[in-house]
């Protein structure tokens, strides 16, 4: 007998158990590096997909695909038509807020929010790699004006479908709700108040799930900054009233135990659970250049961290509410992606997945056809210091604190204001540029440095005929510019702080991207700046490594 029982105990436990359980393994975050904020996922099938915010970067809304949660492969952009995506008044940080998807009846539907541009809208698709719909606008009617961001959708078992987003009631800012028609974006009832959360500044990004007969509201609170932390209470009903967890907030480096990580500023979350009934959370972070720096330059990434969610009780991130860059943890069976190309050589029809336009581009500056093999630029007046219109500009994210980039670049100026070359964005007004431009009847080669209202040429340098291969090497704390012409050895130029394109220092809401443009400001229509390829190679997979 006792052997009989000893057998069903085992055998109880076995059907306890996920079949795909795996044991635990080491990976690595932020499994997004680089400018991928508030991340949003959803799940069908044994298929992760995932989003991010794309602010005054065109086209919009990249999504990814995983199998795992850890590694991602990009298979698109979620709005990449002009009608889509207008975003000619989005300034530096402006343009898509916080989008959110979610799959329900064989559809998707990512919702967000365009500032200037529209504000809330949907749109849907039945494959994730698009074609996505034409924007479906929702006109919300919360207290406090349009300035209503971060909306979501939550499906009920009951057929009706929930809006959240931030919102006031009575003047308290907190989060709002209403039932919504996805197909007309119409609001079927008043948007009311549901949670003010726990006291935190900003309480944003509203998440909805269902589990255990309970509806739990997680949000994020206290800003992207370093007092972000994230926040979740629960209802029997939809409606509320909402009780929040006792041992908020359940993630947050704004402590002693994680004031000494390199990432800091963890928050705005959602939650995914697995095909083995594991439950995970992907946050956005970010990770400061150096021990107590207090600055970062690549923007907010996207993390992951395990979840504990016994039945009718509160999740428990990681164990202890912190994440780290190095995760040993039990996950799904790994399916890694291909390691990216080191070099783009502008051989395909088209710019790949990395590139990205500061706002809405115009076709006819950009060609990969009218000499093939080579991306040829053609400026026009608006420069990289313009606070509207697009420049001449692709650029792609910088990922890893250390870091080697290079281009080969043709090009030989008719006029004064004509120039074409490489730069280290961070916005507008705060960005590094090694150009060609005419100055005194010679072709040169400049490093200059935008800061705010100073514009400074640092370095100026004769170039002889012929192409010029222009390189940046980054490292925590610094950038070095140095050129090469020909068959000679990479010549210094100087090196600049990296510091002074954080966002503590900048501001906003993005990261560093490192791009190729071409301008003709002040000057007729500039021959076609020539970019024969561009290299990005990281100098380390550790990303530990590359933050100290």
């Amino acid at each position: 007998m006792k052997t009989l029982w000893a057998t069903l105990l085992l055998l109880l436990i076995g059907l306890a158990t996920p079949a795909t359980a795996q044991p635990a393994t080491t990976y690595q975050n932020p499994v997004l590096p680089g400018f991928y904020p508030d991340p949003s996922v959803c799940r069908v099938g044994n298929d992760f997909y995932l989003v991010n915010s794309s602010f005054e970067y065109y086209p919009g809304v990249p999504i990814f695909h995983s199998t795992d949660l850890v590694n991602w492969e990009q298979i698109g952009y979620v709005l990449n038509r002009p009608s889509q995506l207008p975003l000619a008044k989005a300034e530096a940080s402006l343009g898509i807020f916080a989008p959110t998807i979610r799959y329900h009846d064989g559809t998707f539907y990512v919702i967000t929010t365009n500032i200037l541009g529209g504000w809330n809208f949907l749109v849907t698709a039945k494959n994730p790699a698009g074609p996505w719909s034409e924007p479906v606008w929702i006109k919300t009617n919360a207290e406090g004006g349009p300035f209503i961001i971060d909306p979501s959708l939550f499906f009920d078992d009951n057929g009706k479908v929930y809006l959240t987003t931030t919102g006031r009631q009575n003047g308290v800012p907190g989060i709002q709700l209403a039932e919504i028609d996805v197909t007309t974006g119409k609001l079927l009832t008043q948007q009311t108040g549901i949670w003010p959360g726990t006291g935190g500044r900003y309480p944003e990004g509203p998440h909805l799930y269902k589990k255990d007969g309970w509806y739990y509201l997680l949000i994020a609170e206290g800003g992207t900054e370093y007092g972000h932390k994230v926040t979740i209470a629960r209802s029997k009903a939809i409606t509320g009233p909402y009780v929040s967890n006792p041992a908020n907030p359940i993630l947050t480096h704004a402590q002693v135990s994680a004031q000494d990580s390199p990432v800091q500023g963890v928050g705005h979350a959602d939650l995914v659970q697995a095909p083995d009934n594991s439950w995970w959370l992907v946050a956005l972070g970010f990770r400061v250049i150096g021990p107590r720096s207090n600055h970062h330059t690549l923007g907010r990434e996207t993390f992951l961290a395990p979840i504990s969610w016994p039945a009718g009780e509160w999740p428990v991130v990681n164990g202890n509410g912190t994440l780290a860059e190095n995760m040993t943890v039990p996950t799904l069976p790994l399916h890694p992606f291909p390691a990216p190309a080191v070099r783009d050589d502008f051989s395909a029809g088209q710019l790949g997945f990395t590139w990205n336009y500061l706002r809405n581009p115009d076709p006819a500056a950009y060609s990969l056809t009218d000499r093939k093999g080579f991306l040829c630029l053609r400026g026009g007046v608006i420069t990289l210091d313009s606070t509207l219109g697009s420049p001449t500009f692709v650029g792609r994210r910088q990922q890893h604190y250390a870091f080697t980039a290079t281009t080969a670049l043709d090009f030989t100026p008719q006029q004064v204001g004509q120039e074409a070359g490489f730069t280290v964005l961070m916005d507008n007004r705060h960005h590094y540029d090694v150009f060609i431009r005419q100055a005194g009847g010679q072709r040169r080669l400049v490093l200059a440095y935008t800061l705010g209202r100073m514009r400074h040429l640092e370095k100026e340098v004769p170039l002889a005929p012929g192409p010029v291969q222009l390189r940046v090497t980054g490292t925590p704390r610094t950038y070095a510019f140095s050129y090469a012409q020909g068959n000679q050895a990479f010549k210094p130029l100087d090196t600049a702080d990296t510091y002074l394109l954080s966002t503590e220092t900048a501001g906003g809401n993005t990261g560093v991207f490192l791009g190729l443009y071409a301008t003709a400001s002040g000057a007729t229509a500039a021959p076609a700046a020539l970019f024969d390829w561009f290299d990005y190679a990281p100098q380390s997979l550790s990303p530990a490594k590359q933050a100290h």
